[in-house]
């Protein structure tokens, strides 16, 4: 439960912060820190210069003034009484009086041979860093805490002091006969340390501000083209698994209308068999009777003339079979006249009049003037021999999305139930099928039947 409930937030997150913004938080964690780090180092070394600075000038100065004076250490242990006098005078006037608060005078080995605090002189104390510093022949500087015994005078000051010790040299030899300590007043310096830290961490911060934000809009600009090819690969691989969807659903549907088409053309092809056997066939047959009596010297009277006239219609009934097969030249027509070629058709053979209204209709392809054709042709054929018909009419119309051809009668009307819709009805609405229209019947023994196709305006075009 624990690892959950601490991984979940940061789950949430990455989900939540783009990759712009998840740089934008590391990168400024790491700039901050590394900021922080150069800022101290800085300013630490600033601090460290000016403090050296000041204090080897000051130093330099003092060691003019108070070197002269401290020259009987060389050969004695102590100062006198006359170097004492001269010492206090010296930092009691001048300018010293104004820019030193403190001031000591050590013997190599940690005793205090002079002291601005007069009970101080003569006391031993432990070496410290400063002093051992200057014994080394270095100057020494710090803002001290002023913790130490020998340090109560300063500690009653309430004033920044810059700690200085600086060694007290021979001068023909350059040898170290003693330490002078002396504390500075140090206001002004401080002021000016103050400064210098805000600059340079003001410098330091605007230069980490722009480089983050230098790099901030460069990551910004890639993560931006990295979402925008992401949603684009999102929304293509959405498109695909779709267009994978249907070319399946197309690909069932285009094995089931394969079978479909292979079923419909044994049926078409058992129609014109029927049709040739009931028909031609028949009366070829019995022209065929009638010669073989004829020749055998059997014939009636009247053989002849039944011979002649089975024989004309059985010639004409092959005729309408060929003429119900084949199609007239499509390709000049409009969509209106190929309507009216298929009526007039009709009428022709089946010399019945059929009530027409038909609107203009745009139809350039040639597979839709096909569907268009034998529509009308299976309708009107169906209406005339199967349902008795006293009245057929055919409506044909086009709007901006759709061209709708019906073909009404008031016959007896039908019930379509599995194979005994008829051949004819079941390809036709394979056929629209496959041009994305679709076939709508209405039919009713009272009323009559209603047969109307409806196909899209792109699939006419």
């Amino acid at each position: 439960m624990n690892v959950v409930s601490i991984t979940q937030p940061r789950k949430i997150l990455r989900q939540r912060l783009t990759l712009a913004w998840q740089f934008g938080i590391a990168g400024g964690l790491v700039l901050v820190l590394g900021m922080a780090l150069i800022g101290l180092w800085v300013t630490s070394r600033i601090e460290g210069a000016a403090v050296r600075n000041a204090a080897n000038a000051t130093a330099l100065y003092v060691d003019s003034i108070i070197a002269p004076l401290t020259q009987e250490l060389a050969s004695a242990t102590s100062l006198g009484e006359g170097a004492k006098l001269a010492l206090t005078e010296t930092l009691q006037q001048g300018v010293l009086r104004d820019r030193l608060y403190s001031f000591k005078i050590w013997r190599p080995d940690g005793t205090v041979l002079f002291s601005s605090e007069p009970s101080l002189v003569g006391k031993h104390f432990s070496m410290t860093e400063g002093l051992a510093t200057a014994l080394s022949g270095s100057v020494h500087a710090e803002f001290d805490d002023l913790k130490g015994e020998e340090n109560q005078l300063e500690q009653k000051s309430g004033q920044p002091l810059l700690e200085i010790y600086s060694p007290i040299r021979e001068p023909w030899s350059g040898d170290i006969i003693g330490v002078a300590e002396f504390y500075e007043i140090a206001s002004d310096l401080r002021a000016e340390l103050a400064v210098a830290r805000l600059q340079s961490w003001l410098v330091v911060g605007t230069v980490t501000a722009g480089m983050l934000a230098l790099l901030f809009i460069i990551v910004a600009r890639g993560s931006h083209l990295i979402d925008v090819q992401r949603r684009s690969l999102d929304a293509q691989v959405i498109e695909l698994s779709r267009m994978l969807d249907l070319n399946r659903a197309l690909r069932k549907r285009a094995d089931r209308a394969n079978q479909r088409t292979a079923t419909l053309n044994e049926r078409y092809l058992r129609r014109i068999s029927a049709e040739l056997h009931d028909g031609p066939a028949q009366l070829l047959g019995f022209a065929a009777l009638r010669l073989e009596a004829i020749a055998k010297g059997k014939a009636k009277g009247d053989d002849e003339s039944l011979v002649s006239s089975s024989i004309t219609e059985a010639i004409q009934e092959i005729r309408d079979i060929c003429r119900g097969l084949t199609l007239p030249e499509l390709e000049t027509l409009s969509g209106d006249d190929v309507v009216r070629r298929a009526i007039q058709a009709h009428e022709t053979r089946s010399r019945t009049r059929i009530i027409s209204n038909v609107g203009p209709l745009d139809i350039p392809a040639q597979a839709a003037k096909i569907c268009a054709y034998r529509f009308i042709q299976e309708a009107l054929s169906n209406a005339t021999r199967h349902a008795g018909a006293s009245k057929i009419s055919v409506t044909a119309a086009e709007d901006d999305q759709h061209i709708r051809i019906a073909v009404e009668d008031n016959g007896t009307g039908f019930v379509r139930s599995g194979d005994e819709d008829g051949l004819g009805l079941a390809g036709l609405e394979e056929r629209l099928a496959g041009l994305g229209g679709r076939l709508d019947i209405a039919s009713d023994a009272k009323t009559g039947t209603r047969i109307c196709m409806t196909l899209p305006r792109r699939t006419a075009e």
